[in-house]
């Protein structure tokens, strides 16, 4: 059971780039993943809990003269500032008060104003989701954890490239630093 008035659902980069059959690090288990994302944004927009969105871009020239950091020599230039491929992909209920996060790293909290937002709203506990499970879901969760937020997977509402990378995420995420859940275990009451 999760209070609405102190849980946000944080949903990680549902985009073009990595969940279209045309993005350049599409995966097929990222486009499976956007029914059941859908389904959980829908269900905190109902209880009123507060959704966040995450989207990954990348200035072009972001990693030029980095002394190791670089996402374009690992994955390939993605996600592009101002690109189809960084837009949030359809199929989305994106409501004018759900929040928006540009992030650059694979850490929503790494430079954003993420955790200045989930404070300001009293937010304690995050239903997180979305994809990659082992990359930027992970690493956001984590972060949250470190925090002092309560980090929750949802694990049937996730996307990346093998389900080893998955099962690691989850196994990870909940054996160090955080919970895991399903969609079916999430039910939203206010504690007042």
């Amino acid at each position: 059971m999760y209070d609405p008035t102190r849980t946000a659902v944080v949903v990680i980069d549902m985009q073009n780039g990595f969940c279209h059959p045309d993005g350049s690090l599409h995966a097929d288990p990222s486009e499976a993943a956007i029914g059941p994302v859908s389904t959980l944004v829908d269900r905190a927009h109902e209880a009123g809990a507060p959704v966040v969105f995450t989207r990954d871009v990348h200035p072009p020239e972001q990693f030029e003269g980095n002394h190791y950091y670089d996402e374009f020599e690992r994955w390939g230039e993605h996600v592009i500032e101002g690109s189809w491929e960084a837009e949030l992909v359809d199929g989305f209920d994106v409501h004018a008060d759900d929040h928006v996060v540009l992030k650059h790293t694979y850490d929503a909290f790494h430079r954003t104003e993420l955790e200045g937002y989930l404070d300001a709203h009293g937010i304690d506990d995050l239903l997180i989701c979305g994809t990659l499970a082992n990359v930027c879901v992970l690493h956001t969760a984590a972060s949250a954890g470190l925090r002092d937020y309560r980090p929750v997977i949802v694990t049937d509402a996730l996307g990346y490239i093998t389900a080893d990378h998955k099962s690691y995420a989850i196994d990870h995420a909940d054996w160090l630093f955080g919970e895991t859940t399903t969609l079916e275990a999430i039910s939203f009451e206010s504690d007042a």
